[in-house]
Order: C-alpha cells, then structure tokens, then sequence
C-alpha cells in the first residue's frame, strides 16, 4: 500500500511550484482566532446546493467541526437544507444565515469555510477568504481560467492559509495504489493514457423563454462576476455547468478528477500541444453552450493523452462509463471510481495482469479529515489537493476547452506561461468579470 505521505510527494511533482513544504506556526496564520488541537473548527458555508451541501455534511461528521454560518442566495434553498438538519434532530438555532458572503467572511468566529458555488465564483471567493484569514475548502474545478488559478495559487502562498481543492479521489486508497503501480513499471512503456467520461443521465435542459426572477432568489448576486443576463431556468441551479459564463462543460466538471489522475501516473505538468474537436452532438435542440460530445489529444514528452467525453451515453470504453487507462506494452491498467485492475497484453513476453482491485473507503469524508488536520497541524505539504494541485489539473482543463472554442491546435510554452498564440491568450486566458467585480491581481 502505498504511503500518504509519498503520494503527496508524487502529487507535488505534477504542481510544479510545489506545495508548501514549511509548517508554519498557528499563531502567525491565524486571522480570527487562535486554535489548539482540541479546539472546535467552526465552519462557514457558501452555498448550500450540491456539493457545497455533500461538503458540510461530511464535515460535520469530522469530530470536533461546527457548522456555525451558512450561505445561499436562494432563500429556497436555505430554508430546505436546514428543514433537513432540523429532521435530523441538529440544533440550527445557532447557526448564522447569510446572502452575502463577504459578510459571513467578516465573522470573526469562523475558521475555514467551505466555497461550493457555481464555478465563476471560487476565485474571487477563495481570495476573498484567504484576505479574511480563513481556511479555504474550494470546490473543483477550483477556478474557471487559467489566470484565475495562478491568482488563487498566489493568494494562498500570500496569505498562508490551507486551501483544500476539492477533487476527494486524492484521498482514496484505491487511486493511490494504482498510480503506484503505474509507477513500478511493471507496465513496461506507457505511450498512451486515455481518460474517459460518458454521463448518459446528464443531460441540459429545453431550451425556454427569459422568466422572472424567482421568489427569494437574489439574481444578481448570483450572477456576481458574470454577464449580466435576465434570468433563464436553463442556466440556474446545476445546468449553469453548460454555459460559458459559469463553468467549462463535463471538461471541467468530471475532466479535473480523471485527467488529475492521469497526469499524476505520468508524471507530468503541461502539454506541448491540445486539440479539442466536438459539439453539440447528443442534444442540438436543448439549452446547453458547452459540448456533449468532445474528444481532445494532448500531446506530451513521449505519450499521449486523449480525453473522451459523452453526455447520454453511458457505454464508455471498457465498459465503464469513466476511467483512466494507462495503456502499456505489458498491459493496460484501468482505474475508476469502483477500483482498478491490470488486463494483460497478449503481444508481450512479460505480460502482467491483476484482478479487481475494488474501492473500500469515502473519499469524501478522508478528503475532509485530512483537511481539518491540517488546519490543526499547519503541516500544508500533508494537504492531499493543495490549490497548487488543484489548479494544475483545472489549467489542463480549460487548454482543452480554449481549443475546442477557439476551433485551433494549440501549443503551450511552458518557459512563458502561455500559449504560441498570443491573440488566444488575450482572449482566453482571463475571463472577462462584470458588474463592478475584479478579479484581485495578487
């Protein structure tokens, strides 16, 4: 099995920068209050729907974390999640309620907080915490531009908060352990990985006319940095992730938690060259901007990648609907969210082959007590998704998005921090913010 530790070390390989690797005293990172060890985390939530809910659960089931205050612009939304922790028999009568979050950034009792907004707010949300001297859970993709991630990266290193992405499969063993024997060589050559993610119950929604403003939901600050749009049913609540203004489509949705593990297994940090090709294949007629159909080759020092993704179908490559395939002239190993196994090269006069290796453990529930310990410990290199990890993947993400939209082969200069083409920088780099945001230059 292989140790936390050293797959923390093999991950800090990919970020480049690097995590850091110093543990700095509680005293100096704290902005609101001195912590010891046994003291109570008390947790603030920014957005309660999906995985910002996922979020606060799991941490509430970490011994000594709180949650103290919640965030949501819908007031729908709200008052649902709470109905629930009251049927679960948990006292809300404490529990602060916000629709602004920098004014549940400003209460001096929270500790960390827990960002699980759509996407086009993690950045600025994330820096915003980390100037308040909060800890930081930022769900993925954690930002939605390549600019927007090398920020959130120099906000962390600015301020000295932990910041946890949050792409949970970091903290399962299963995942560990293949990329081990990734490692071992055992594969013999690897000169192709393909990831793949075919989501057959994904699907948008029809396409319907602008509506009113729904009752108790404050529109414009959920629109916050984006394009000021009169409200639409087809982009609110989880199908914003189809739309440009907000998310990068099953690219940056699914795409950082599976080409994350493919880049880990190589070893490696950026391409040299993307092509994306796809569309609007499945549902032409629905309400959708992102494509559900894309398949995009990154080009690598000595390998290839490819990413295939699907929505309404769920017969993916063999035989799963996602997946990472290490593809070795021993054999190929397979690994997804259920386990990984070794299916043996024919060709090949030192074949290997394992049986189902099956996943045993929550990675979400791990995720949040390896979070919380480091709140504790300062210890940022034990962080299994540092914000240096977590923006690695997302920047890989959004090459493949910028070239499917741009219509181009792109090529990245790693030495310059951009692509060759400096016109498709200028355009895509930075998403454009409205409505009086700007994204901090750190």
């Amino acid at each position: 099995m292989t140790s936390r530790k050293k797959f923390i070390h093999q991950s800090a390989i990919l970020v480049g920068g690097g995590m850091l690797s110093t543990t700095v005293s509680a005293k100096k990172i704290f902005g609101s209050r001195l912590l010891a060890a046994s003291d109570t985390l008390q947790v603030g939530l920014i957005g309660m729907n999906g995985m910002g809910w996922a979020n606060a659960m799991a941490a509430m089931n970490v011994p000594g974390v709180k949650l103290v205050a919640v965030c949501d612009v819908d007031a729908g939304v709200m008052n649902k999640r709470l109905s629930e922790l009251t049927a679960k028999n948990k006292d809300i009568s404490t529990i602060k309620k916000y629709t602004d979050y920098r004014a549940l950034l400003d209460d001096k009792d929270i500790d960390a907080v827990i960002i699980g907004t759509p996407d086009h707010w993690h950045a600025l949300m994330m820096i915003h915490a980390c100037e308040a001297g909060k800890d930081v859970y930022v769900e993925k993709p954690v930002g939605n531009s390549i600019e927007e991630c090398r920020r959130m990266v120099a906000a962390q290193q600015k301020y000295g908060r932990v910041v946890q992405g949050g792409q949970w499969q970091r903290s399962q063993q299963h995942f560990a352990d293949a990329i081990e024997m990734v490692h071992s060589g055992k594969l013999g050559k690897i000169r192709t990985v393909k990831v793949w993610c075919y989501q057959g119950w994904m699907r948008p929604q029809p396409v319907v006319p602008d509506s009113a403003v729904p009752a108790g939901v404050d529109y414009r600050q959920w629109l916050g940095p984006a394009t000021t749009l009169p409200f639409n049913s087809s982009r609110f609540h989880f199908h914003f992730r189809w739309f440009w203004d907000y998310a990068g489509g099953l690219m940056t949705d699914w795409g950082v938690h599976l080409l994350d593990y493919a880049l880990l297994g190589m070893k490696a940090t950026v391409p040299k060259s993307i092509d994306g090709l796809g569309g609007k294949f499945a549902y032409p007629e629905l309400a959708e901007e992102t494509p559900d159909t894309l398949t995009t080759l990154y080009e690598f020092d000595g390998f290839n990648l490819v990413w295939d993704s699907a929505m309404g179908i769920d017969n993916g490559s063999y035989g799963r609907d996602h997946g990472i395939a290490f593809i070795g002239n021993n054999g190929t190993l397979i690994l997804n969210r259920n386990g990984w196994e070794v299916v043996e090269e024919n060709q090949s006069k030192n074949k290997i082959s394992e049986p189902m290796h099956p996943s045993s453990d929550n990675g979400l529930q791990k995720h949040w007590v390896n979070f919380v310990e480091v709140i504790k410990s300062r210890k940022m290199e034990n962080l299994h998704c540092s914000i240096q990890a977590g923006a690695a993947v997302a920047t890989v993400a959004q090459m493949g998005n910028i070239s499917y939209r741009s219509g181009k082969k792109l090529y990245w200069s790693a030495e310059k921090g951009g692509f060759t083409d400096a016109d498709i920088n200028a355009q895509y780099l930075l998403k454009p913010y409205h409505n009086g945001y700007t994204l901090p230059k750190v």
